[in-house]
């Protein structure tokens, strides 16, 4: 990436994360990285894979998911920290994207004990999807979410996961036909609260019947142009229990 064009995007991300709770607009992102509106929104797709207004939208409730956390403020008040007015309407986008309500994502301290996948209906086209994670040379990472999605943010149902104990092979076994994308995310083994990793893959195509093989992964260490994850995880930390589903 041409770094006059990483240095524009990382400004943007950088004032959407300072002005989370106002009414930012793409063209108030844009200005701050110094590049008109259409220009913009098209550089930064091509450096994130999504939309300026998809990242600023999963960055303010990361934001929220954080505050749920590491402070004792209410959810109402959380809602207008990140730019929501409506507290109604920042409790169902909070929950359809995490996977639980605010205060359920406060109770289970940030971890779901089971990811819901969504529903393949009978009679559904499926097929299975596999390949290989990989780690970085030196690295090890622990357990690994590998999860398949209809866009690049990690957010609502997946249409399949695993979590795997290691990098390694992973197989999702029924995966609805239809183009996706594949994501992973890991922590470094001797590391709990350090490095995370990530990778994304797509979109992925996958036909009824046939088997779509070597849809390998790379992780790499969680950089700023990766767009946040939404959906509440399992515990990937060493030694903690994560149930696993495909």
């Amino acid at each position: 990436m041409d770094d006059i064009i990483r240095r524009a995007v990382e400004r943007a991300i950088g004032t959407m994360q300072e002005k989370l709770g106002e009414q930012l607009t793409v063209d108030d992102v844009a200005r701050s990285a110094m590049f008109s509106k259409f220009h913009f929104s098209r550089v930064f797709q091509q450096a994130t894979g999504v939309s300026p207004g998809r990242f600023l939208s999963a960055m303010r409730l990361a934001e929220a998911k954080r505050l749920l956390l590491c402070t004792a403020t209410t959810a109402a008040d959380i809602s207008h920290r990140v730019g929501y007015n409506s507290v109604g309407t920042f409790s169902a986008r909070f929950s359809r994207s995490v996977g639980v309500s605010p205060s359920g994502y406060r109770q289970l301290r940030g971890f779901l004990p089971r990811v819901p996948a969504g529903q393949i209906h009978p009679g559904t086209p499926a097929a299975p999807l596999r390949g290989q994670v990989h780690v970085p040379p030196e690295t090890a990472p622990g357990m690994v979410f590998v999860g398949l999605f209809p866009g690049r943010i990690t957010e609502g149902p997946p249409a399949a996961y695993t979590v795997l104990d290691a990098p390694g092979p992973y197989l999702l076994q029924r995966v609805p036909q239809g183009t996706w994308h594949l994501v992973a995310h890991g922590l470094v083994a001797d590391e709990p609260n350090g490095t995370t990793y990530t990778c994304y893959r797509g979109p992925i195509t996958v036909q009824p019947g046939a088997i779509t093989e070597g849809v390998d992964l790379q992780l790499h260490p969680t950089r700023t142009f990766d767009p946040p994850v939404l959906l509440a995880l399992p515990d990937l930390r060493v030694n903690s229990p994560a149930q696993v589903a495909v």
